[in-house]
């Protein structure tokens, strides 16, 4: 798939050839999904925790006697129905993470991928406008782009400076191949690459 190349102008600065079989496959929007779901799970802390009746302090003898006190029985103070008393079926720290094979992982990234491209919202660049820490720059390039909603930046070497001009951006990120996620490329409505990320990439997913 040959797509054009713009510089940090957004003039025309040639073409650029994208492998077939990462930018130009049919889309399999099933495993799409599922990758995102993947992703997503993978997110998850899952350290929300609560106390047992077991584990509560307390309970070491029975509240009051059994009879003729005119309230109801209780063996313990640990009983979830006692406001210090522990939770039932509480949350309990666990592993959100989800299982997904290498094979139907590459497809779907290459899936979403390949969407982006057909929809023309992938674009191709020789460069990120990095010389200075300056977020009035993006701005300016993403405009020179014809960029108005959401974008990722995708580069193989990042720099500091381009990092710090970009973060107070709240629809805008940054990544690399090497970190690029089936999420990432679902939830941003443009990729912009580098012709060295693009390099990468088919360096990374070319040859397994």
């Amino acid at each position: 798939m040959d797509v054009k190349v713009l510089d940090n102008q957004g003039s025309p600065a040639g073409e650029a050839t994208l492998p077939d079989t990462i930018f130009g496959i049919e889309p399999r929007q099933d495993l799409v999904y599922q990758a995102v779901i993947r992703d997503e799970a993978g997110q998850r802390l899952g350290s929300a925790s609560t106390k047992t009746r077991s584990e509560v302090r307390g309970g070491g003898r029975k509240p009051w006697r059994q009879k003729h006190t005119g309230r109801a029985r209780h063996g313990s103070r640990r009983s979830p129905i006692w406001r210090t008393g522990g939770v039932t079926f509480g949350p309990h720290p666990r592993d959100y993470h989800v299982a997904m094979p290498r094979k139907m992982w590459r497809r779907a990234m290459f899936s979403a991928l390949s969407a982006k491209a057909q929809s023309n919202q992938l674009l191709v660049i020789t460069g990120f406008p990095n010389e200075k820490i300056s977020t009035k720059e993006q701005v300016a390039f993403l405009d020179l782009l014809g960029v108005e909603t959401s974008a990722l930046y995708v580069t193989s070497e990042p720099t500091e400076e381009l990092l710090l001009s970009i973060r107070n951006l709240p629809d805008v990120a940054l990544s690399t191949p090497h970190t690029l996620s089936v999420r990432d490329v679902v939830v941003f409505d443009y990729l912009i690459f580098d012709t060295d990320a693009i390099t990468a990439c088919e360096l990374l997913w070319g040859q397994s």
